[in-house]
């Protein structure tokens, strides 16, 4: 049977560079890896920046759109299928952060997939620098996502301040508790809590065994969809620095909504990098290949408030 994987976290969590590193160290003890994106975007940038890792032990397959869950079950369905049938050892699926996991379960529990493929690990990715206010749709999808999860792996600790993490952990604790699940994450046992560069061997083997366990919770109905909007923009040209400025104004101004993060990627004379923006940090990243667009990921976005901004920057750059 092929093992299957699911890779779930919130919106911005890092859920993309987490698969980079494991499908890396997969890749290196030999495993054949199937990635299937999960994506309800127009726009899936997170197939672009995986591209270098295909090869003859990796390949990408998406799922993309779906307006509702019959709908996406059905697609995801018939992906698995015919991946089935192409000899991978192991199958990553990373679906959008605004996932139903039991779709997931019930899609596996499938005939004929019962008896094709077998549920591995199911690895929860929590950002340390969480905001600590979130609506009540954001703390259900928080704990709904990390539930069933064999390990919670926080990830930018090197980014955050001491203590953050473990009040990030607690605040992941709360939310379970708040939707009635009993299960809850310790740093010493079912949490990884340091810097993604500082990971071990040991850390990876521990990750790739952790396993699932799948837990109960009341769940609190409405369209992630309208709550949860994530805007593109492609092509705005902008630099850097004009890049950043636009972030810390849209964060700035409550007209456009309830912004969780802002994803930038641009070229600059070094080569591609990625900006990613919280209301409290800013970090950017080089990659190895990019597209140029904007990424704005909250609730209640107002597009002309935002465009207003990055119009303005544009304006400025012209």
């Amino acid at each position: 049977m092929v093992q299957v994987d699911l890779i779930t976290g919130f919106l911005g969590a890092g859920k993309t560079t987490f698969l980079r590193k494991y499908v890396h160290w997969l890749n290196a003890r030999g495993q054949r890896v199937c990635i299937l994106e999960n994506d309800f975007g127009a726009v899936n940038v997170d197939v672009m920046l995986l591209q270098d890792l295909l090869g003859d032990n990796c390949d990408i397959e998406t799922i993309s759109g779906g307006c509702d869950c019959d709908t996406h079950q059905r697609r995801m369905r018939t992906k698995l299928i015919s991946l089935a049938m192409q000899g991978f050892d192991r199958v990553l699926v990373e679906p959008s952060g605004i996932f139903d996991v039991d779709e997931f379960y019930d899609v596996l529990r499938d005939e004929p997939l019962d008896r094709w493929y077998t549920l591995g690990n199911v690895i929860a990715i929590v950002d340390a620098l969480l905001e600590t206010q979130l609506s009540p749709q954001g703390e259900y999808l928080l704990a709904s996502e990390a539930a069933s999860a064999g390990m919670v792996l926080m990830s930018r600790c090197q980014l955050a301040a001491p203590g953050q993490a473990e009040e990030t952990l607690a605040h992941l604790n709360r939310a379970l508790e708040a939707c009635y699940c009993t299960r809850r994450f310790a740093a010493d046992t079912d949490a990884l809590c340091k810097p993604w560069d500082a990971l071990t061997d040991a850390d990876m083997q521990r990750l790739d065994s952790c396993g699932h366990c799948q837990a109960s919770y009341v769940k609190l109905h409405f369209d992630e969809h309208k709550a949860f909007t994530s805007l593109y923009f492609m092509e705005l040209h902008l630099t850097l620095p004009q890049l950043q400025d636009a972030a810390r104004a849209l964060f700035a101004d409550p007209a456009c909504g309830h912004i969780l993060r802002i994803k930038g990627f641009l070229q600059t004379v070094d080569g591609w990098c990625e900006l990613n923006a919280t209301r409290d940090t800013m970090h950017v990243e080089a990659i190895p290949d990019g597209q140029e667009v904007l990424i704005i990921i909250g609730e209640e976005l107002d597009r002309s408030a935002i465009e207003a901004h990055i119009g303005q920057k544009t304006a400025d750059q012209e």
